[in-house]
């Protein structure tokens, strides 16, 4: 029997607002190859996004291309990030990336750090297909 292969959902995705913004900064940084995302112990709701740039693929990173933008999620934020859009957005008084996570339990009130949870094992099985 042959085997079938199905869809796997992304781990993450780019609003058309985060993929500009992404594009505009990474044509002015010709040695990356990738955003890298993840997130880290830290703040005072627990955790914090991290964000860098890339100049190669890590043998276990998690590969998302969206918009014509390349990401690559760290495997240990996986389980964190799965479901999540990365928007960007501007106001009057201060520009950046947000992250609209299904896996946000709470955030502290500067916004710099959330309290995140694992996404449900129903979801995390889906993603390993």
């Amino acid at each position: 029997m042959a085997a079938t292969s199905r869809l796997r959902p992304k781990v993450m995705t780019l609003t058309d607002a985060a993929a500009g913004r992404v594009a505009a900064i990474m044509s002015k940084k010709p040695d990356i190859v990738a955003l890298k995302l993840g997130v880290k112990k830290g703040g005072c709701a627990g955790m914090e996004y991290t964000m860098d740039w890339a100049d190669e693929i890590g043998k276990f990173d998690e590969v998302v291309e969206e918009k014509g933008i390349k990401l690559l999620i760290d495997p240990m934020a996986i389980m964190y990030l799965l479901g999540t859009e990365m928007d960007y957005q501007e106001d009057k008084l201060s520009s950046g990336f947000v992250f609209n996570n299904p896996n946000q339990q709470s955030a502290c009130g500067c916004g710099e750090s959330v309290e995140l949870v694992p996404a449900a094992p129903e979801r995390l099985a889906e993603a390993k297909g």
